[in-house]
């Protein structure tokens, strides 16, 4: 994906473990490129159900399966490309202006998401045509 743009990336979070199990943290500024503002987890997702479908236009977000796994399918207005999260010491950033789905939710999954910003109705594009139109502006 190649827009001129921050490209979205799975990025590796500390994990310590021992015989007691293992431990995984995240600091604003070290892990991940933005201070934490709002978090906000995701579960009992029903079977099939499809969550997101937005995108943001200022907010960075981080995603982790923090328990079982969910696929997230990313586009940029002229890509399309599939993640696969399922552990919970690695998680996919997503800058602005990347359109997302989450889909196919294991039972009993939880996606945790940290968020740059705190919510703001008027950061969504929640319809995909206008989506399209704005990234295709921001390319000329």
């Amino acid at each position: 994906m190649s827009t001129g743009k921050a490209n979205c990336e799975i990025i590796d979070l500390p994990k310590i473990t021992d015989v007691r199990g293992s431990l995984s943290f995240i600091e604003s500024f070290q892990h991940i490129p933005f201070e934490i503002q709002r978090v906000f987890y995701l579960y009992d997702v029903p079977g099939g159900a499809t969550r997101a479908g937005h995108a943001l236009k200022t907010c960075q977000q981080f995603l982790i399966a923090i328990s079982g796994s969910f696929e997230v399918v990313i586009d940029d207005g002229f890509n399309r490309q599939e993640y696969l999260l399922n552990r919970a010491y690695k998680g996919l950033l997503i800058p602005p202006l990347f359109w997302r789905e989450l889909k196919n939710f294991s039972s009993g999954s939880v996606c945790l998401v940290l968020a740059s910003e705190p919510f703001d109705v008027d950061d969504y594009f929640n319809d995909y045509e206008d989506f399209l139109l704005a990234t295709r502006r921001q390319a000329k």
